[in-house]
């Protein structure tokens, strides 16, 4: 039994299929079923089931997979200690974050890490929540960047700053006289949301306590970009929330129509997460600290109250 089979027998059990697995594995396929078969011989169990299309896990098998993710993880881990001990920082290293936070979060950081730390070379995704959860137990991120809590047992949490809901008001909305908010003042009705799947809706949805499945006569619009929920708020469609980070960089024009609530605050935690194997920590680390640093003078609210973006 190798490593390398372990590998190729997590990827065939990924892929469902071996043509694709081997091209994953940047190995033939008849090298790959080879590799995969030898160590069904030694173990004298059928892992796969190649009759089925696609290929499926036997009942033996998915504890085989179970336990070959362990192992391959500890091997891993040699690399790193040996890293660890060097103080060697580099190496790919694959991040995933949210489309909420990614447009504005990452061009406050990416220069000043890769500056700092050129031989790491960063691969970023934008991925929902859910996948992200799925590729940070199957090993395919190293890290992403999430509105925590999430409660997932695999996954470790580091907050990285709180961000604050603010109020997009315009003036002939029925709070446009307001000078702040508060929680109370919002009804849902009223509010152009993001689509379904983007956890700052969710966000949204549990300060208002709100249906996570709105019906009813309401008018009710969705997307998926702040931007378009911001024109349409504009045109006098209802107001909408955004995260305080979006609110930077907007026009003058459109700053006037800011509302922000009475303290504390509603806000998201935004946390770096990564799986309690912590393969790869020094680079985590390394992230978290650049990410800390550059956050901490943009945003100096401190009394806020944390909104899950659980969906509840």
């Amino acid at each position: 039994m190798t490593i390398t089979q372990l590998r190729y027998v997590l990827a065939v059990a990924e892929y469902q299929n071996f043509t694709l697995a081997a091209e994953k594995s940047f190995v033939t396929q008849p090298t790959l079923s080879m590799q995969v078969q030898k160590l069904e011989d030694e173990l004298d169990v059928q892992i796969f089931d190649r009759g089925k299309k696609p290929i499926s896990v036997t009942e033996v098998g998915q504890k085989i997979v179970a336990q070959a993710k362990n192992i391959v993880n500890e091997a891993n881990r040699i690399k790193d200690i040996v890293d660890q001990e060097k103080g060697y920082i580099g190496g790919d290293y694959t991040v995933g974050i949210i489309p909420t936070i990614m447009p504005t979060l990452l061009p406050m950081f990416l220069k000043t890490f890769i500056n700092k730390y050129p031989k790491v070379n960063l691969i970023i995704k934008e991925q929902n929540t859910e996948t992200l959860i799925e590729n940070l137990q199957d090993g395919h991120l190293d890290a992403a960047i999430a509105a925590t809590p999430l409660e997932v047992d695999t996954i470790i949490e580091r907050p990285l700053y709180y961000e604050p809901f603010v109020g997009y008001v315009p003036k002939n909305h029925r709070l446009g006289s307001y000078s702040t908010l508060e929680v109370e003042d919002l009804d849902v009705s009223d509010i152009l949301l993001l689509q379904d799947g983007h956890c700052f809706r969710e966000g949204v949805l549990n300060l208002c306590k709100a249906p996570k499945k709105l019906g009813g006569d309401h008018f009710q619009l969705q997307s998926g970009s702040f931007e378009t929920l911001i024109n349409l708020s504009n045109e006098g469609l209802g107001m909408t929330l955004l995260p305080f980070l979006n609110t930077l960089e907007l026009e003058a024009d459109k700053k006037e129509n800011l509302k922000y609530f009475k303290e504390p605050s509603p806000a998201r935690e935004v946390s770096l997460i990564y799986h309690k194997s912590e393969l790869k920590i020094q680079i985590t680390e390394a992230l978290r600290d650049v990410i800390s640093g550059v956050v901490r003078g943009a945003i100096a609210f401190q009394d806020v109250k944390i909104i899950s973006p659980l969906n509840k």
